[in-house]
């Protein structure tokens, strides 16, 4: 089976990419991150995610909270209760700056290492919250530079970013991983968690999901405050 380098944050678009790249014949390495984030919820529920799917998992460890600028890495409030329709329309301060050009390069020189030659990304460019590093044209970006600036890319065996959900809903996507198997109550989305541990229902992360499982008639597995 060909390799992949799966990014896995834990949350349950990383978890329905993972499904993805297994169900399409891959050997996967799950790749997560500890960048300084809020909360370490979404590290455990990654490695619960790559146990369930028998795959090998690293946590590679990087200080964002040095660069701050953002409500996940520094003291600055979580946003909550923006409507729905507002979503999307700025970039709002959950961004992390440059965060997912930082792991993907991680993930580019892992596949080098290891032999991959393909690297699948959870990002989405529907249902999301105004990440400008969650669109078509920055990935195709980012997978032009890796062929350029790479020893494999030189030597004429380069890379592909897989995408699988940038351009479904939400809704989409939560129905694709059922379909998968996909245990979604294992999943960690809240950007501002409780105590418990609990998600808090109010941010834009928990908002799209809840929002998600309701227009597919399910109940969300997440426990919530």
């Amino acid at each position: 089976m060909p390799t992949a380098v799966v990014l896995l944050s834990g949350g349950m678009d990383s978890a329905t990419t993972l499904a993805i790249a297994k169900g399409e014949g891959f050997d996967c390495l799950a790749l997560s991150f500890s960048y300084g984030q809020r909360h370490s919820l979404e590290l455990d529920a990654a490695k619960r995610l790559a146990a369930q799917f028998g795959v090998r998992q690293e946590t590679m460890a990087l200080d964002l909270r040095a660069m701050g600028g953002s409500a996940l890495t520094s003291d600055i409030p979580v946003p909550k209760d923006r409507p729905l329709e507002e979503m999307g329309s700025d970039i709002p301060v959950t961004y992390v700056p440059a965060r997912n050009t930082i792991f993907l390069a991680c993930a580019l020189g892992w596949a080098e290492v290891t032999g991959a030659r393909d690297i699948f990304l959870g990002v989405n460019a529907l249902d999301y919250s105004g990440y400008p590093d969650c669109r078509p044209e920055y990935i195709a970006a980012f997978e032009g530079m890796a062929n350029l600036g790479t020893k494999a890319g030189a030597e004429g065996s380069g890379f592909t970013v897989h995408t699988p959900l940038i351009r479904m809903t939400k809704k989409e996507i939560v129905a694709r991983g059922l379909e998968l198997g996909v245990d979604f109550g294992m999943t960690v989305s809240c950007y501002d968690p409780a105590p418990g541990p609990l998600a808090c229902g109010r941010c834009d992360a928990c908002a799209l999901r809840l929002r998600a499982f309701a227009e597919l008639g399910r109940r969300d597995p997440a426990r919530y405050r």
